[in-house]
């Protein structure tokens, strides 16, 4: 029994831990976590720092020193040149994210209040550019991009830690696989659908001759396929969109077609992409933040939020005695969101996650095998997770990179 009461004692609420952080800052420092200081990493640094906010600390944490020590200095020195350099920078860089007790060291010594993992397994590639193309899904690499963080969160377990998680990668499908496998989860992700708001916004005021384009509200549950084929193609598969658009309260009715074709502007292929991932990390602290220090009531959108398989409008409200943190229902019932995001993983190779197993869809599994001579699992459990990110990287990504 007390083994069991062990395996269960650290998987707190995000309310309850929300809550914990609003005690704990009334007398001290926000210390936020930053695990991997590739792309998004770094500019999350940057912007963090760029805050000038004198209540924080943080801590930046990987496995190559001199890269890590050489992005963290020019970092610091841009940001007191622009004179917004306000807090320190802790660097963790020796700790190998395959190895879970040093990340466990590494969080015990530490104990951040919000860590953000936004490593990744094979760093220095987009996987988009090998199967968009071929097999039009991003669901094909959810092993890699559940690799880390699984290890993250068994270490997060085995620490005793408290944190508010953040996960970057994949999170549509990656939170619920470890929520249904009974194990620690991050509470929020980042990116994805988080993309594709400020695109509607930009395109609705364009359509409607809106100024303040900041000020349309948008409500919407979708998941990373149609971030990827909307951003990519201005179109939807035909799929109707579970989407709200207000502006100063007054609900706007544009054409949908229309909207979602302006939303297919230019951006760089490269790493500068990595700057809205970024960002939406920041847009997320920053909504915490609020909440704990100043009672503030922010709506984002999130990916894998809470352990809902999808992408999702999220309230943070801080504005009673008790923080809360739901999934926004006002314009639409959850049931309604959660067969839409659905219907919209399904076409990015993803029929399923469940009781710790994620499975592929059939028509994944036959593009993949027509496209790459490689062929997929229908189910991946828990503890096959390693096995076939390894089959992924060997026969799928080392080929044809």
């Amino acid at each position: 029994m007390r083994k069991e009461l062990r395996k269960y004692k650290h998987m707190k609420t995000t309310d309850e831990k929300l809550n914990r952080l609003r005690q704990e800052l009334r007398d001290r420092k926000v210390r936020i976590m930053i695990i991997g200081l590739g792309s998004v990493g770094g500019y999350l640094l940057d912007y963090l720092l760029s805050s000038g906010d004198r209540e924080m600390e943080l801590c930046v944490v990987g496995r190559n020193p001199d890269k890590m020590l050489s992005d963290v200095n020019i970092v610091r020195v841009a940001s007191l040149i622009r004179g917004q350099n306000r807090c320190g920078v802790v660097v963790f860089s020796d700790v190998d994210l395959e190895d879970i007790s040093a990340i466990e060291n590494c969080l015990r010594s530490w104990k951040p209040d919000i860590i953000v993992n936004s490593s990744r397994a094979y760093p220095g590639l987009k996987y988009g550019s090998i199967s968009w193309k071929t097999v039009r899904a991003y669901g094909i690499w959810a092993p890699l991009a559940v690799k880390y963080i699984k290890n993250i969160m068994e270490a997060y377990e085995r620490a005793d830690c408290d944190a508010v998680v953040i996960n970057t990668s994949y999170s549509d499908a990656v939170i619920p696989w470890l929520k249904t496998a009974g194990k620690a989860y991050p509470d929020f992700g980042s990116g994805n659908i988080n993309h594709l708001i400020p695109r509607i916004r930009f395109a609705v005021a364009e359509e409607m001759g809106i100024s303040d384009y900041w000020e349309v509200e948008v409500t919407y549950a979708v998941s990373h396929f149609h971030d990827v084929v909307i951003s990519k193609e201005g179109q939807t598969e035909q799929v109707e969109q579970l989407i709200d658009l207000r502006y100063h309260g007054e609900k706007l009715e544009p054409d949908l077609d229309k909207l979602f074709a302006a939303c297919r502007i230019a951006m760089p292929v490269d790493a500068k992409r990595n700057m809205m991932n970024a960002s939406s990390n920041f847009e997320i602290i920053q909504a915490i933040l609020g909440a704990v220090r100043d009672g503030g009531n922010k709506k984002l959108h999130c990916p894998g939020v809470f352990g809902e398989i999808g992408g999702y409008p999220v309230r943070i409200d801080g504005g009673q005695e008790t923080i809360r943190a739901y999934i926004d229902e006002t314009y639409f019932r959850l049931d309604a969101m959660r067969r839409k995001n659905r219907e919209s993983i399904y076409l990015d190779g993803i029929e399923d996650v469940r009781e710790g197993t994620l499975f592929y869809t059939d028509e994944l599994i036959q593009k993949a095998e027509n496209a790459f001579g490689a062929t997929l699992p229908k189910a991946v459990p828990f503890d096959k997770i390693e096995e076939t990110a390894g089959f992924l990287i060997q026969r799928i990504i080392e080929p044809n990179r």
